[in-house]
C-alpha cells in the first residue's frame, strides 16, 4: 500500500472513525455495528485531544440498540453526556449516509431518552429535543470574575444557566464562569451568555461542562430560545440562535425541535496500537 509516496508492507488496521461538526461543534464518530468498542474516560480524552489525538468537543459511538441505534456520547474531558443536539444531528446524518436507516423520520436512542429525528438525504436535520423544564429552583446565578449575574435555569435534559446581557461585545474570557447554587447544579452546568438581537433572534456564547467554550451547543440553543420566550417574550414559536459557528433554529412547543446543518469532513482509521495503548 502506498500513502503519500511511502510504501507499507500491509494494509493499515485500526478503529474506523468519521470527523464532523454541527455549526462548529465537532465530534469524532465511531461506527460500532457489533457493539464491541469499549470507551473509557481516558480513551475519550485521548481521542478528543487536538494535538495528540484526532480532536473534537466529544466522541459519539454509534451502537445498535433494541429501539434502533444508540448515541453513546462522551465529552472531551471523558465525562458521559445525557444528550447533545449538534451531535444528534451528526449521528443522524451518519445513519442516513451509511444506509443504516432510510432518509426521513426515525428515532434515535440517547441517555436523555428516545428522540425523533427528521433527516433528509441532504440538507438540514431536525431533532425533537423533548421538553425544556425549569427545575425545582428557577432562580439561579452565574459568577464570572467578580460579577454575579442573575440567570434562568433550563434543563434539556442537560442543565443550563442562561444569562441575558445587553451586548456580548467585550465579554472576554468566559472559561471561569460558574453556575449556582449547587443544589440546582450538583454536577455543574452549561452556561450561556445571550444578547437579544430581535424578537425572534438571539446570539449566544456557551461554556459547556466537560468541553469548555465551544462554537455551538444544541441543547444550549434550545435552553436559550426557551428562556428568551420565558423572560423576554419571543415573538413566535421559531427562534433563530446565532452561535460563533453559524446559526440554528429552535421551534418552541411541548417538545422543542432543533434544526440545523450537520457535515462530515473526514474519515479514516485510528491506529490499532494507539487505540490499545490509550484503552
Amino acid at each position: 500500500m502506498t500513502i503519500r509516496g511511502h510504501v507499507y508492507a500491509g494494509a493499515m488496521t485500526g478503529v474506523a472513525f468519521r470527523k464532523g461538526h454541527g455549526t462548529g461543534n465537532d465530534f469524532v464518530v465511531l461506527p460500532d455495528p457489533t457493539d464491541s468498542l469499549v470507551l473509557t474516560p481516558d480513551l475519550a480524552r485521548a481521542v478528543c485531544d487536538r494535538r495528540f489525538g484526532i480532536g473534537g468537543d466529544g466522541v459519539i459511538r454509534v451502537a445498535p440498540a433494541a429501539e434502533g441505534w444508540f448515541m453513546d456520547y462522551w465529552n472531551s474531558d471523558g465525562s458521559i453526556g445525557l444528550m447533545c443536539g449538534n451531535g444528534a444531528r451528526l449521528f443522524a446524518r451518519h445513519l442516513v449516509d451509511g444506509g443504516l436507516v432510510a432518509a426521513g423520520e426515525f428515532d434515535i436512542v440517547t441517555r436523555g431518552g428516545i428522540r425523533r429525528v427528521s433527516a433528509p438525504a441532504d440538507g438540514d436535520i431536525s431533532v425533537s429535543m423533548g421538553p425544556v423544564t425549569a427545575g425545582s429552583v428557577p432562580d439561579v446565578t452565574v459568577r464570572l470574575g467578580d460579577t454575579e449575574h442573575p440567570a434562568t435555569a433550563a434543563f434539556v435534559p442537560n442543565p443550563h444557566a442562561v444569562v441575558f446581557l445587553d451586548s456580548l461585545t467585550g465579554l472576554g474570557d468566559i472559561t471561569g464562569a460558574v453556575a449556582g447554587p449547587t443544589e440546582v447544579y450538583p454536577d455543574a452546568a452549561n452556561i450561556e451568555f445571550v444578547e437579544v438581537v430581535g424578537p425572534d433572534r438571539v446570539a449566544m456564547r456557551v461554556l459547556e461542562r466537560g468541553s469548555g467554550e465551544t462554537l455551538s451547543c444544541g441543547t444550549g440553543a434550545c435552553a436559550v430560545a426557551w428562556a428568551h420566550a420565558r423572560v423576554n417574550g419571543a415573538a413566535g414559536d421559531d427562534v433563530t440562535v446565532e452561535v460563533p459557528g453559524g446559526e440554528v433554529r429552535v421551534t418552541l412547543g411541548d417538545d422543542v425541535v432543533l434544526s440545523g446543518p450537520a457535515e462530515f469532513v473526514a474519515e479514516g482509521l485510528i491506529d490499532a496500537e494507539w487505540w490499545a495503548a490509550h484503552s
